[in-house]
């Protein structure tokens, strides 16, 4: 049996890939206990916050985007950080939604008027509807992790179609739209992966600061993690659900303002035709 050392040794490679694309952008209680999802460490870019005089302004035009793209290209890689103007970066939570975590970080998000980007699981979120309807209501980014969390590497194309697509429909049925973002569990994509998410008018999205929080390495250290790798680009990666997530709900409380006052704007993917 695949150890979780192993696992994360045999795919950081692949999670840790080059960003060539261009970016335009736990478990809850149920019928039954899905498997604890692990995720995987990526690649960490230093560089400390700097003042700024000026805060994030209130979003405006919450809600769910409507307008659907064409089918995105196959990419060979996936997109690590995005682009753009400015000190933007984007915080993405993977393995959720959770009923006891996923709560408490909207609601951290939504006092200081923040949007971000959540990788559900299909098992999670089919659990966990209501939750993905308040992510809609208030403007954050449903992206697809999957059914129940496998290594693609090792599924035969058939199974890697059928672990996306029955977390789209749940997303789409949920959250009002299908997801146009995909995040393979572990870092670890193939080209078969590539396609299906394509297919499917989904965009790769990795990231570059791993706060490596599904380790619970402590508050502080989450915190240290996501404020020494801030900078212009950055897509952060934290967990929701897959074990004890208070450490990642009492950091996000700590380092959200502190990058809110470092003149940081928080946002969701945007996509942009290549």
């Amino acid at each position: 049996m695949l150890t979780r050392r192993t696992l994360l040794t045999g795919v950081a490679a692949l999670g840790a890939a080059g960003a060539g694309g261009a970016l335009v952008a736990g478990l809850g209680h149920g019928p039954s206990r899905p498997p604890a999802p692990v995720p995987a460490p990526g690649p960490v870019q230093r560089s400390p916050l700097k003042p700024s005089a000026y805060r994030l302004q209130p979003l405006t035009g919450y809600g769910a985007p409507r307008a659907a793209p064409g089918r995105p290209p196959v990419r060979s890689e996936p997109i690590l950080r995005m682009t753009g103007r400015g000190r933007t970066m984007l915080l993405t939570f993977d393995d959720g939604p959770h009923p006891e975590y996923t709560p408490k970080i909207l609601d951290t998000l939504a006092k200081y008027e923040v949007r971000a980007t959540f990788f559900v699981c299909g098992e999670m979120a089919d659990y966990n509807r209501d939750l993905l309807t308040r992510m809609a209501d208030e403007g954050h980014v449903v992206g697809n992790h999957t059914w129940s969390h496998p290594l693609l590497t090792k599924l035969t194309r058939r199974r890697i179609r059928s672990e996306m697509e029955r977390t789209s429909e749940v997303v789409e049925q949920a959250y009002g739209e299908a997801p146009r973002w995909f995040r393979a569990p572990y870092g670890a994509w193939n080209r078969a992966a590539f396609q299906l998410g394509s297919e499917l008018g989904m965009e790769p999205l990795a990231w570059t600061v791993d706060t490596l929080d599904w380790t619970t390495p402590g508050t502080g250290t989450i915190v240290d993690r996501v404020e020494e790798g801030a900078a212009p680009g950055v897509v952060v990666l934290s967990h929701d659900a897959g074990g004890d997530r208070s450490q990642s709900v009492r950091a996000l409380r700590r380092y959200l303002p502190e990058l809110l006052d470092s003149g940081y704007h928080l946002t969701v993917p945007r996509r942009r035709l290549v």
